[in-house]
């Protein structure tokens, strides 16, 4: 099987997602802004409340959940090709899923990157940066802008990343999309990449998708209690 995981699976960690009825960007809608690459790089008042949030972030202090421990199980059984995820948070790889079967096509916000020069740093050295009296801290190697090594809008996927997410999809026999909207391209498309490659598509989310109507199954049941029970089914 492989796994797609979207903001959902991380909800019952404390961790809000994006579109949902209480999601960052359903309550506050001005807030996308900071998650778009050429507002994040042209304005600096963006990139200061981007690290203001960045450390208020409560997936620094989030634990995995029952759903996240579903699928360190499923890969203890030998079932799972791949955990595909667009979550940011290392959820994943903090309940016990091996990083080397952990696919981040969204990158992930424990790294920092430089946009000029592409330097690599911690996240975390930037956020004691911050609390030292910095508003937006600058990379130490060049000067140039820092960011989280996480993909905003605008900005493109890596296409190593991608194809290795794609290979994952065409692997599996089984391809179970769980707590994303399938709304974001071209991720939610990895869908249709399994179901013409002969994979039967399950889908666990609390609200409909575009791809239900292909769904073998559609699970409506919270996540954290329907992949435990999910993962026995399909492995018992």
């Amino acid at each position: 099987m492989t796994v797609l995981t979207g903001a959902g699976i991380s909800t019952d960690s404390g961790i809000r997602d994006f579109r949902g009825p209480n999601g960052v960007w359903t309550l506050d809608p001005d807030a996308e802004k900071l998650f778009t690459i050429d507002n994040y790089l042209s304005d600096p008042a963006i990139r200061r409340r981007s690290w203001l949030a960045r450390r208020e972030n409560p997936a620094w202090g989030a634990e995995p959940n029952a759903g996240h421990l579903a699928l360190v199980e499923l890969e203890r059984r030998g079932a799972l090709e791949a955990v595909v995820t667009q979550n940011i948070d290392r959820l994943h790889q903090k309940a016990g899923s091996s990083p080397e079967r952990v696919i981040e096509v969204h990158g992930n916000m424990v790294d920092a990157v430089c946009w000029d020069c592409g330097a690599r740093s911690r996240t975390e050295d930037a956020l004691a940066r911050l609390d030292a009296g910095e508003e937006d801290p600058a990379c130490l190697v060049c000067g140039g802008i820092l960011k989280t090594a996480t993909v905003m809008f605008g900005q493109s996927l890596d296409p190593e990343v991608l194809d290795a997410a794609i290979l994952a999809a065409q692997a599996c026999d089984v391809f179970v999309a769980v707590g994303s909207t399938l709304q974001v391209q071209p991720v939610a498309g990895l869908c249709g990449v399994a179901l013409r490659h002969g994979a039967a598509l399950i889908v666990v989310n609390r609200d409909p998708t575009p791809y239900d109507a292909l769904a073998a199954r559609v699970v409506r049941d919270p996540i954290s209690e329907a992949l435990p029970v999910l993962v026995d089914e399909l492995t018992g």
